[in-house]
């Protein structure tokens, strides 16, 4: 039961996920906490010597972690989930109690639970200290949970997976397993959100990755570094090449800096004090040390204080596809989503303060043109001030307006995000919503303060005075990997005519349609895309490899589509075939390639 492609498109519909009930007894957060507590329950039953650590509920689901006598395989999730109906038949209510400090302490010291201790100190002096209770279960827990457990379905929760997770995030401390499940209100709404589950595997970009041969990791390059194989190569390409284009009629200018910068370059940017963590080591390079670059802004300060300007050249503005590099824990790093070297659509404008709104403006009609183009919805969010920030106030309330001003006059609704502004300025950050619902960190329009200051940037203003220009930092993209990994599971690899690396197969019916096939093929690369032609075994076997392969069109060309100059086509998604002339064809995939349209079907 998969999410299913509308007719001829190339964005399936989003899939809706079961909603919370209104006016149910309790909600799905209640809910899910208190099939955790059940999980844990059922774990300490299995393994006595157990001790729990936290089993917070979280969207559509829930986790509890634990420190276990030996590690857990999903293998042991059924004999779980076995124990915990157990538990559900023995009933009982969900009681909560509080208790003094010392006794909470003695209690939970008692039964060797030292998580739960540690927990304790997060708990500030004079709050409540409670626990919920059901039958021979008890927690230090703060609750929200349902009156009973008879309001838990056995049919209605599901242990999905286990997994590694420090105590407390930090790498340092001792490294606990956590078992994920969710939880919802009926076996219908179950059903509905492990079909959800299923439709996120079969996109998941690294399996699509290896079955359509789009990219690869190896190991011995290092990790975290991918390689683009030809058909995703052709993806990307498409894409800057459309990016270069709508960047060049906006007056930005292509620069390209060096991968690699002397040391002082990041002390001097603020990047090796703050972000020492995430730059990979120096290496030694004629006696001094040298980082590769984690980011491209001071390759473009440099740049833009290679001159001295006037008021009358700014707005500046360069553009680059700069490839950077960043140490990301290994555990954390992901296919193409999560990666140590990826190539950032990175442009960073120069200007005045009264020029500040009008470009952030052209930003965020740039970002709607691109995210609107692959069917995403987004939603806005104003960072602003942090507690540590440079800079005046003036200078931050006059950034800000200036954000605001410019959404105002986009009608872009702004989402608060209160301190959520860098220390260097506020800016606008995008979340992107895909063909799945799912939330993506998207664009950013950033307002820096640090940079002009640190470079001392400067421009001749029109009263003969030195000032500093404001510096915006802009992605849209935000980095190909993660842009195009992301593309993968929004297209499930059905890629939109104007970047579908292989949009066409031909088949020849039988062997003396090959001439009017390979003329056919030879028409179609001729009109600027990629075709191929599959003329070995029977016909059915043919249209099924074009399917796995992705290919919206198959074209069959027979003894009458030979004779009469026609082709019959067969387009994903659509039930009936269709028979026109060439000419007429491949007219319709330049215009689909023209409109950038995401739908396959034909006019």
């Amino acid at each position: 039961m998969l999410v299913s492609h509308g007719p001829g498109t190339a964005v399936p519909s989003i899939m809706s996920l079961p909603f919370e009930p209104q006016n149910g007894p309790a909600s799905l957060h209640a809910l899910r906490h208190s099939v955790s507590h059940i999980m844990a329950d059922a774990v300490l039953r299995i393994f006595p010597e157990a001790k729990v650590a936290i089993g917070p509920p979280i969207d559509h689901g829930f986790y509890y972690d634990f420190d276990l006598p030996r590690p857990l395989t999903e293998e042991d999730l059924p004999a779980i989930e076995a124990e915990m109906a157990k538990i559900l038949k023995e009933g009982g209510e969900f009681v909560c109690s509080s208790m003094s400090r010392e006794d909470a302490v003695a209690r939970l010291s008692a039964a060797g639970q030292e998580y739960k201790v540690e927990l304790l100190d997060d708990i500030p002096e004079g709050e409540e200290i409670t626990f919920y209770d059901h039958g021979t279960w008890s927690d230090l827990c703060e609750g929200p949970h349902v009156e009973t457990v008879k309001q838990i379905r056995t049919d209605g929760f599901k242990l999905l997976s286990v997994a590694g997770a420090y105590w407390r995030g930090n790498s340092d401390k001792a490294m606990l397993q956590r078992i994920y499940g969710t939880a919802w209100w009926s076996k219908k709404d179950l059903k509905k959100y492990l079909a959800y589950l299923e439709e996120i595997a079969q996109r998941d970009h690294r399996k699509l990755g290896r079955e359509l041969d789009l990219f690869s990791l190896n190991p011995d390059f290092g990790a975290g570094l991918v390689f683009w194989h030809p058909k995703l190569g052709h993806v990307r390409r498409k894409l800057e090449d459309w990016w270069w284009e709508l960047h060049e009629a906006r007056d930005y200018w292509p620069v390209f800096t060096p991968h690699v910068a002397g040391e002082p370059v990041f002390r001097q940017s603020g990047h090796l004090q703050n972000y020492a963590d995430m730059i990979w080591a120096p290496m030694d390079v004629d006696g001094r040390p040298h980082r590769v670059k984690p980011m491209n802004c001071p390759g473009h300060v440099t740049i833009f204080n290679s001159v001295r300007h006037s008021y009358r050249d700014l707005p500046r503005r360069f553009a680059e596809l700069g490839t950077v590099y960043r140490y990301e824990p290994s555990g954390t790093l992901h296919g193409m989503l999560r990666v140590r070297g990826f190539t950032q659509d990175d442009a960073h404008i120069f200007c005045t303060q009264a020029q500040l709104a009008d470009e952030i403006v052209d930003v965020l009609k740039l970002v709607d043109t691109i995210l609107t183009t692959f069917g995403y919805e987004y939603t806005a969010y104003l960072a602003t001030r942090p507690e540590k920030y440079l800079g005046t106030d003036d200078i931050w309330e006059h950034a800000m307006a200036a954000l605001v001003e410019a959404a105002g006059r986009q009608e872009l609704p702004l989402e608060d995000d209160p301190g959520g502004g860098v220390f260097y300025g506020p800016k606008i950050d995008f979340k992107i919503k895909d063909a799945l619902g799912r939330e993506w960190q998207g664009p950013t329009v950033q307002v820096d303060f640090n940079l002009p200051d640190r470079f001392d940037m400067q421009f001749n203003d029109a009263d003969n005075e030195l000032k500093r220009p404001v510096m915006v930092h802009r992605a849209i993209f935000g980095s190909m990997e993660r842009f195009v990994g992301g593309l993968i599971e929004h297209f499930a690899a059905w890629f939109p005519v104007w970047i579908c690396p292989t949009p066409v197969s031909v088949l020849p019916i039988t062997e003396e349609q090959i001439p009017a096939a390979k003329e056919l093929l030879d028409r179609i690369r001729a009109a600027g895309f990629r075709a191929v032609l599959k003329s070995d075994g029977p016909l059915r076997k043919r249209v099924r490899e074009s399917e796995l392969d992705k290919i919206p069109y198959m074209a069959v060309v027979g003894g009458r589509e030979a004779e009469n100059g026609e082709v019959n086509v067969r387009v994903h998604g659509v039930k009936e075939q269709k028979t026109l002339p060439v000419d007429d064809f491949i007219t319709a995939l330049i215009a689909k390639r023209a409109s950038k349209s995401l739908e396959y079907a034909l006019d």
